[in-house]
């Protein structure tokens, strides 16, 4: 009787408080979450962790908040004070000031040690507050803040490229799994003049204006996203436009015939296609074309090369969603197909795309890694592949090998790990 009840409060426990009970269980996947946590944290909180300017300063009898006043500034809103414009933050008579645990920024030379510097080393400094713990590159530049500031551009890189890609991957796969090659069906003119609109919004609004949109995100996140925005509405004005005027050729039956939309068989060719061609490749290869690359444009590279993995996953789960029971009944109560897909068949078909998307972040990570180590990363960004290739130029300095390459060599091992986890927590097997 006992085992009984214990079997039914197990079929009847949550899926989710299944798998988070499963996944405790695999205690280097927890681990490996907890690493992930701390980093994210640094990554989040990296402009606070070190910076040349201060946290927090009282200066001729004002106070003031540089290093909010710094992030402000990036996303485009506002400017310095006169008075703080190309200034030496460390020299200033401060009536009061707290600076950062580590007072400098990656990309900024330390006038006192204008070449490599060891962590033992003997280093000019006016007291330990100023050492570079973990030494500095040839240029005089301290490795302990890149490593610091590199941790929020693999974290970001990892995550938003991975956004893109599962915004992308779960569109299409979806599409394939549930509408196959015969559900979806429209009229010639609708899938013609989408088809055509497609090409003329996508050139006038991204590849025409691509290097104004570059250019903006160079000089600002909020500059970037202004453009992003101007492009997305001439991307949607040409599309609405195109189908006001679909409607009217509608009218005519030859263009007003039903036609099936074949969207299985042209995403897994296209998917077959992307696969067939090495990601690093591809990468580089667009990499090229784009006039002025930068950190952005490598979240896109990568985003958009590396959804197809995801497609695959949530098709496969869609090919068995769309024929079960609650599919059918939503189906005789009228309920449109596109309703259907994202509020109850997508919902229910996520779980083995959180798999993918836990090894993908880990290879956007390494990806982004080794096009900063080539040379083919953002030059005016300091992350964890350039400090790594610093090495090359300095054989002898070893800190700048080991710590950047320790870090990669964790983030991506946790990533790993932590989809290990849930693969195993998701597997249904361990549920019977």
């Amino acid at each position: 009787m006992a085992e009984a009840t214990k079997i039914k409060a197990k079929n009847e426990q949550g899926y989710w408080a299944f798998v988070n009970k499963q996944f405790r269980k695999k205690k280097t996947a927890v681990f490996s979450l907890y690493i992930v946590i701390v980093l994210a944290i640094v990554a989040v909180f990296a402009p606070f962790l070190a910076n040349e300017k201060p946290l927090v300063c009282k200066y001729k009898g004002e106070t003031f908040f540089p290093v909010l006043k710094d992030i402000a500034v990036g996303f485009g809103i506002g400017q310095f004070q006169p008075q703080f414009q190309n200034v030496d933050w460390k020299n200033l008579p401060y009536e009061m000031v707290v600076f950062a645990p580590v007072p400098y920024l990656p990309m900024n030379q330390d006038d006192k040690c204008i070449h490599s510097v060891g962590p033992f080393d003997t280093q000019d400094v006016p007291s330990a507050r100023w050492k570079h713990w973990f030494g500095t590159d040839e240029l005089g530049r301290d490795v302990l803040s890149g490593m610091i500031h590199g941790t929020k551009i693999a974290m970001t890189v990892g995550i938003v490229s991975m956004l893109i890609a599962s915004i992308i991957g779960i569109l299409l796969g979806s599409l394939a799994g549930f509408y196959g090659d015969e559900n979806f069906q429209v009229s010639r003119v609708r899938l013609w003049g989408n088809l055509l609109f497609l090409f003329f919004a996508f050139f006038y609004s991204f590849g025409a204006r691509s290097y104004d949109i570059t250019d903006a995100l160079g000089r600002g996140l909020g500059e970037g996203f202004i453009q992003l925005g101007i492009s997305i509405l001439i991307f949607t004005a040409v599309m609405v436009a195109g189908n006001l005027l679909v409607i009217v050729l509608k009218k005519i039956p030859f263009l007003g015939k039903q036609v099936a939309v074949p969207f299985d068989l042209i995403i897994m060719r296209v998917i077959e296609v992307l696969n067939s061609i090495p990601t690093l490749f591809l990468i580089l290869l667009i990499i090229s074309i784009v006039r002025k690359p930068n950190l952005y444009v490598i979240m896109g590279i990568i985003g958009l090369t590396g959804w197809t993995g995801i497609a695959r996953f949530i098709r496969a789960e869609l090919l068995k969603v769309r024929n079960l029971e609650y599919i059918e009944a939503a189906n005789s109560l009228g309920f449109s197909n596109a309703h259907i897909l994202f509020r109850h068949a997508i919902p229910n078909a996520l779980s083995p795309v959180l798999i993918s998307i836990a090894f993908g972040i880990a290879g956007a990570i390494l990806t982004e890694s080794t096009l900063s180590f080539l040379g083919l990363g953002p030059a005016d960004t300091v992350t964890w592949g350039q400090l790594l290739s610093y090495a090359r130029q300095i054989p002898q300095a070893w800190w700048l090998a080991i710590f950047p390459g320790f870090a990669i060599f964790i983030t991506v091992t946790t990533f790993n790990l932590i989809g290990d986890g849930l693969t195993d927590a998701m597997d249904p097997r361990l549920k019977q």
